[in-house]
């Protein structure tokens, strides 16, 4: 059994329509499977690189500077304890990594269940071809016609360059190739627009959620 989405022009024409298979864009969503996976794909996005220098590592020297009775003040052992100004940082962060350990077949999981999300709510649309020439203007027009939300996602196939360089340069959209869908994207945008080649070409991808980038992979190592 599959979901049918209509296919429309630049237009807004109804001129044919895709079948979506029920076991990637009608699951069961599972909110705290999508929040760990978006959640790890946020940390693996943090550079880590942030550093603070401690009291061994900051510059001065290890003289007292002051005595250590008679002035009224707290004893100092070194101009260059936390307390000192210019000192060295008590609890000194250090580069770290944010990696999360997040297994394909969840990250999977994770994107089924927000296209069934979208799917089920009447956010997913396909447009026949996103532009026919280098236009801007005339690219968000044919886009902007399913939904006037101010996030919009749209999906393009790889070989659909005037797209690219339609829509490129637009505050609210945001552009991906099939094979970089990502429940991070999907969630953060109002509806997904796909193009007609690039639902395709992610259809042609297992319902396990492999992207076309793997597949292609596996296929050359078999062969």
């Amino acid at each position: 059994m599959a979901l049918t989405v209509e296919v429309k022009n630049a237009e807004g024409k109804k001129v044919g329509s895709v079948d979506l298979p029920t076991e990637i864009f009608d699951v069961q969503t599972n909110i705290p499977l999508i929040h760990q996976v978006v959640t790890a794909q946020l940390a693996a996005a943090r550079q880590g690189t942030q550093k603070a220098k401690n009291r061994g590592e900051t510059s001065g020297s290890g003289k007292k500077p002051f005595k250590q009775k008679g002035t009224g003040r707290a004893r100092q052992g070194s101009i260059r304890a936390p307390l000192q100004r210019g000192g060295g940082a008590a609890h000194a962060v250090r580069p770290r990594t944010y990696f999360q350990r997040t297994p394909k077949k969840m990250i999977a999981a994770a994107l089924r269940g927000v296209l069934s999300d979208r799917q089920r709510n009447d956010r997913i649309h396909v447009l026949d071809s996103i532009a026919t020439t280098a236009s801007t203007k005339s690219a968000i027009a044919a886009v902007r016609q399913f939904s006037d939300r101010k996030n919009l996602l749209v999906v393009v196939s790889r070989t659909e360059d005037l797209a690219w360089r339609s829509l490129r340069n637009a505050d609210d959209m945001h552009l991906l190739v099939p094979d970089q869908l990502n429940a991070y994207d999907i969630l953060k945008s109002d509806d997904v627009v796909f193009s007609e080649a690039a639902i395709k070409d992610f259809l042609k991808a297992p319902s396990k959620g492999k992207s076309t980038t793997s597949v292609a992979r596996e296929s050359e190592v078999s062969a």
